[in-house]
């Protein structure tokens, strides 16, 4: 194993999310050894630094500077210099900067080298639900309409579904799930990984919504591990017979949203789009 790294190479450093004992050893003699370190944040960087004595000098790399910042680390690459990639936690490029600066890099045929290191989907993802098929979604929109399409295309998704999610969005987040997925479905929520007080909560996305509305304030950022949907056959009804089972439901008390619901588990059509229906058959 060379004792340094090969020059004109961006390696991409895993670090840790959370124990600083996560990192690996190559991790640190990349970091020890390259001419420039491209940080998401100095500062917070700059801490795991100083914890493991590495001297080498970073520059800013982050979502409001990366356009102009990619050019200059192209060049200096192109010199010959060996540059390392990080964020503050986890794989740079994976719901963090870094995707511009390695297809750049791809692009202009720059030699990219991924260090593993420890990431919050997987480590969540390990710990209670089905985990040899999933699908990694990162954070949902934020606008409504974008984030109601995006759980309508998921909610026959049979894969174990990952989410981020930050605590103040938590709550609304957790019941745009239960509308777009259903309330029963199992669902483990992670934070602090790797912390001295990491926290697993487990059960349904309804019991989620009330245990985070009156039994504990969200705190920390999260990790949405969804059970996927059930292997179900998809009934191809008509508009008229989707008008009549929906009026069989509501017939049977059920309100609108709970009988669009139901229906839309079935149906290659969205619950809103079934909701739809019934203003549209009062109409």
């Amino acid at each position: 194993m060379p004792n340094s790294p090969t020059p004109a190479i961006l390696y991409l450093v895993g670090t840790p999310i959370g124990n600083l004992e996560d990192i690996t050893f190559r991790a640190v003699r990349i970091l020890q050894t390259v001419d420039l370190i491209a940080a998401e944040d100095t500062r917070h960087t700059g801490k795991l630094l100083q914890h493991f004595e590495i001297a080498t000098p970073q520059v800013s790399y982050h979502e409001h500077n990366r356009q102009q910042r990619t050019e200059a680390l192209l060049t200096r690459l192109s010199e010959g210099e060996a540059i390392a990639l990080v964020t503050d936690a986890g794989m740079p490029g994976i719901s963090d900067p870094g995707y511009e600066l390695v297809k750049a890099c791809v692009e202009a045929g720059v030699q990219v080298v991924p260090i593993p290191g420890v990431t919050a989907a997987t480590t969540a993802l390990a710990a209670g639900l089905p985990s040899s098929r999933f699908v990694f979604e990162g954070f949902l929109p934020t606008k409504n309409k974008d984030r109601q399409t995006r759980l309508d295309a998921l909610k026959s998704e049979t894969r174990t579904l990952i989410l981020y999610e930050s605590p103040h969005r938590l709550r609304q987040t957790l019941k745009d799930l239960a509308a777009g997925l259903g309330e029963y479905r199992q669902i483990v929520l992670a934070r602090e990984l790797t912390k001295l007080h990491e926290v697993f909560w487990r059960g349904k996305i309804g019991d989620a919504i009330t245990h985070y509305t009156r039994e504990e304030e969200p705190k920390g950022e999260f990790t949405l591990v969804i059970a996927g949907a059930e292997q179900t056959e998809t009934l191809n009804l008509s508009e008229t017979e989707l008008k009549a089972e929906l009026q069989q439901l509501l017939e049977q008390g059920m309100t609108r949203s709970q009988a669009s619901r139901q229906l839309a588990q079935f149906s290659s059509l969205s619950r809103r789009q079934i909701y739809q229906l019934t203003i549209k058959e009062e109409g």
